[in-house]
Order: C-alpha cells, then sequence, then structure tokens
C-alpha cells in the first residue's frame, strides 16, 4: 500500500502525510482544486497453475465455464468498485477498461489498463482489476488445481504491479 506523500522539503524534514489530518486521524485527500486531467494506468499480475489447468482453459473444458471471459467480466467490475473497497480511493469516471490475459505454459498474466479524465490517478482500479480478474481465475479453476489432500500446492498469484502510470491534460499532446 502507497502513502501519497508531499514533495515539499528540503529533505530534512518528514514528508508530510496527506492522508491524516493535523490529529492524526485518517481523512481523505481533497482534490477538488486539482484540474481534470486525462490517465492512464497499467497493471499487471501472474498466477501459476499447473500444465494440466493450464490445457483445460486453452480448450475450454473447465466445468464452471469460460475461465477468461469470466475473469475479464470480475476484473472490469472490480475496477469500477475501486472506491468502494479501499477506503481513502475518489469515486472516479472510468472512460476505459482494458483486459488482456497470456496463457502460458504454467501461468496466466493478466494486464489491465484503465483510462479515466479527472482529478486523480487510476492506477489503485488497474491494480484491483488484476488481482481480482486473477482471484476469478483462481476461483473457476480451484477444482482442477486442487491436490489428493485438498491443497493448492502449485497455485499461486504474484508480481503483482503498476507498469506505468500516465497523465495530461486534455489538449495536451504528449509531446507537450
Amino acid at each position: 500500500m502507497s502513502d501519497e506523500r508531499s514533495d515539499a522539503g528540503d529533505g530534512d524534514e518528514e514528508p508530510e502525510l496527506t492522508h491524516v489530518d493535523e490529529t492524526g486521524d485518517v481523512q481523505m485527500v481533497d482534490v477538488g482544486s486539482k484540474p481534470d486531467t486525462e490517465r492512464r494506468a497499467v497493471a499487471r499480475g501472474t498466477i501459476h497453475l499447473t500444465e494440466s489447468t493450464i490445457g483445460a482453459i486453452r480448450d475450454d473444458e473447465i466445468g464452471k465455464g469460460d475461465v477468461l471471459a469470466t475473469a475479464r467480466i470480475g476484473a472490469v467490475q472490480a475496477v469500477k468498485h475501486t472506491w468502494e473497497t479501499i477506503p481513502m480511493c475518489h469515486q472516479i469516471p472510468i472512460t476505459n477498461v482494458d483486459t488482456d490475459f497470456d496463457v502460458r505454459d504454467e501461468r496466466v498474466v493478466l494486464t489491465v489498463a484503465v483510462e479515466t479524465t479527472g482529478k486523480t490517478g487510476c492506477e489503485m482500479e488497474a491494480l484491483e482489476g488484476v488481482t481480482t480478474g486473477l482471484n476469478v481465475v483462481w476461483d473457476m479453476v480451484k477444482a482442477a488445481e486442487k491436490d489428493e489432500a485438498g491443497q493448492y500446492p502449485d497455485t499461486r498469484i504474484d508480481d503483482v504491479h503498476v507498469v506505468t502510470k500516465e497523465k495530461q491534460r486534455p489538449g495536451e499532446s504528449a509531446d507537450d
């Protein structure tokens, strides 16, 4: 979890925590005076699965249904509802969500790109899309992934991270 911190100061002072008021109470950051900006964030993560499960995903042989289509819906829903699950996130207007699944030999890599025009970024929305999308994959394939003891020794989600975060004022080109 990351804190938004002020860039002010000469390096000798403690950074100002923007999600805490003067009495130490947690607060949402006031972004009302910030200009609307076109923003885009891309996040990525991986779920590791057995080769047989990957084969069943590719051949559409998972009993619960189409794994990637269901995970795509889950990822988009998560993006749209991020503000409801992360306490200090603002509700932002989502203008676009792209999901890309790269099915490899023993893993599925999910990339989620989120776009908005507003006063605050959308990297948390991209991260929520990735983590929920990968959790949906796990839920869809868990019967195939369980071992004889009902455990998941080969299944894990990792490497969830923000790949890029971009912003520009409407009307500006990326070269401005």
